[in-house]
């Protein structure tokens, strides 16, 4: 086991024992301390113990990681293109079903809605029946009603359905978690950060399927299509491995060894020596009254804000997109008809599917997001924690507010590519930041209650991003920028720079 010393060989061999029986009479007292010296080391080396984070630690990262990081990736995948075509999916029901700005706003509430109202019961089926059982059910939910919602009727049963995808989508953080658990702590970071890249792949592979499903076969087909990967990762599932964490917790130690040697086994390295326990818990846990103690109110306070104006943003700035895209008012990427005045053009009767030209302009903005990761942690651990997040935030509000500009659709694409590229950065500084700021005890409820902002920024946003947008455009910019204004103040007021700080374990 890493870190832990062993008696050396010579003191265990049977040549020393012999020597130790030939140098002294057997009722000596030398020969006395020397036997009880030896059985000690025997039952110092029967009584070995290690945890599970220990034998990933001294297993190692190998093939199985490698493997684990493809499958945990095409999980994180396949959710990137649920939630993306959200974006894709409005316009096309607009003029499919005539519906109103509020009405398409709801078809991406019921998902995030979904997403929070499930987060509870995926956390109790982990507990009771573990993280691999939980993930093959929800991706089977995702796909079976992300199928079903390509034969929605109406728009009654398309809220019903894309509700219950944004069910099965609550669960799929899990996958991340027990991608973690399997990472030796050396790589864990980084490697948890690496599987981000995975969603950007999602998101670019979502829009080249609308580029070349929507003008031809419509939204029925590419909702479909986009449900497949979830079916993919569901049989994939039959080789992932069961959490050890989870089988040592629930009595199972046997079962967790089996795991493990799994591991080793595909790595090429030993198990370690010993029998295995579990990790011991901390005596003292936190509760939600903890963080508003004065050492973490401020923070608490200010990483709400924070989270709520990231989602609000990041998803704002998605939706908003293909709306500006659509949008026929002759000044924000949308060309106005000669036969169509300014009101008739706002008219939600009117409607204009997006073309291969607008998907191919939205690729370039996803694609933005890729540049954006790598900004933000080739700079992170240079200028901090706060000073990035608040760069990344105020640089976004900046070209943000240039979309107040009556410009080309070239124009419009550049602004929001680079407004894109810096929200995504804050995004993923914001996850490194918050677990980083709280001690272990508080660490899983500061980022679950953060968590729940993020999802009420997220709720909210479609209601700006579609629906006062349709009312004035000047107004929509000038919300998005000054949210993130503010929350580039909110990172600077943070009373806390984590850059090079030894993670708490009380608070």
């Amino acid at each position: 086991m890493e870190g832990e010393e062993f008696p050396s060989e010579d003191a265990q061999s049977p040549s020393n024992q012999v020597e130790i029986s030939n140098g002294s009479d057997s009722n000596s007292p030398s020969k006395s301390a020397s036997f009880e010296k030896t059985t000690g080391v025997v039952e110092q080396l029967a009584e070995d113990t290690y945890t599970v984070e220990e034998a990933v630690d001294a297993i190692g990262f190998g093939s199985f990681q490698i493997k684990l990081s493809l499958l945990t990736g095409l999980a994180w995948m396949a959710d990137a293109m649920e939630m993306m075509i959200l974006s894709i999916l409005s316009p096309a029901l607009h003029c499919s079903w005539r519906l109103t700005e509020f009405e398409r706003a709801l078809i991406t509430v019921v998902v995030f809605c979904g997403m929070m109202l499930s987060s509870w019961f995926w956390g109790k089926v982990c507990d009771k029946y573990g993280r691999k059982v939980e993930l093959i059910f929800c991706s089977v939910v995702t796909f079976y009603f992300g199928l079903l919602s390509a034969a929605s009727p109406n728009f009654v049963w398309m809220l019903l359905l894309r509700g219950l995808v944004g069910f099965g989508i609550g669960g799929a953080p899990q996958s991340v978690t027990l991608y973690a658990e399997f990472l030796p702590s050396a790589t864990r970071a980084k490697c948890v950060v690496a599987i981000e890249v995975f969603w950007v792949i999602g998101t670019c592979f979502e829009v080249l399927l609308a580029y070349f499903v929507m003008p031809i076969l419509g939204w029925r087909w590419l909702l479909a299509f986009s449900a497949c990967p979830l079916l993919i990762f569901s049989v994939c599932c039959a080789w992932l491995p069961e959490s050890a964490r989870f089988l040592i917790a629930s009595g199972r130690p046997d079962k967790a060894v089996a795991v493990l040697e799994r591991i080793a086994a595909s790595n090429n390295k030993p198990m370690p020596l010993g029998r295995i326990v579990e990790a011991k818990q901390g005596s003292k846990r936190g509760r939600v009254a903890d963080l508003f103690i004065p050492e973490t109110r401020n923070t608490t306070f200010l990483l709400w804000f924070i989270w709520f104006a990231t989602a609000f943003s990041y998803y704002g700035l998605v939706l908003m997109t293909t709306e500006l895209f659509e949008y026929s008012d002759g000044c924000h990427g949308g060309d106005l008809s000669p036969a169509m005045d300014k009101a008739s053009a706002n008219c939600y009767l009117n409607c204009r599917l997006l073309n291969r030209k607008d998907y191919m302009d939205l690729l370039w903005t996803t694609l933005a997001e890729g540049p954006g990761l790598v900004l933000t942690f080739l700079i992170i651990d240079r200028i901090g924690r706060k000073k990035t997040m608040a760069l990344e935030f105020a640089l976004f509000s900046f070209f943000t507010f240039l979309l107040f500009i009556c410009t080309s659709r070239n124009w419009l694409t550049a602004f929001i590519f680079v407004a894109r590229a810096f929200v995504s950065g804050a995004f993923q500084a914001v996850y490194v930041y918050t677990p980083e700021v709280y001690p272990t005890t508080l660490r899983a409820i500061g980022l679950g209650t953060c968590s729940g902002f993020a999802r009420a920024g997220a709720i909210i946003t479609p209601f700006v991003a579609q629906v006062l947008l349709r009312k004035s455009v000047n107004s929509t910019v000038a919300i998005y920028g000054s949210i993130c204004l503010l929350a580039s103040v909110a990172c600077m007021l943070l009373p806390i720079e984590t850059k090079g700080r030894k993670l708490k374990d009380h608070h």
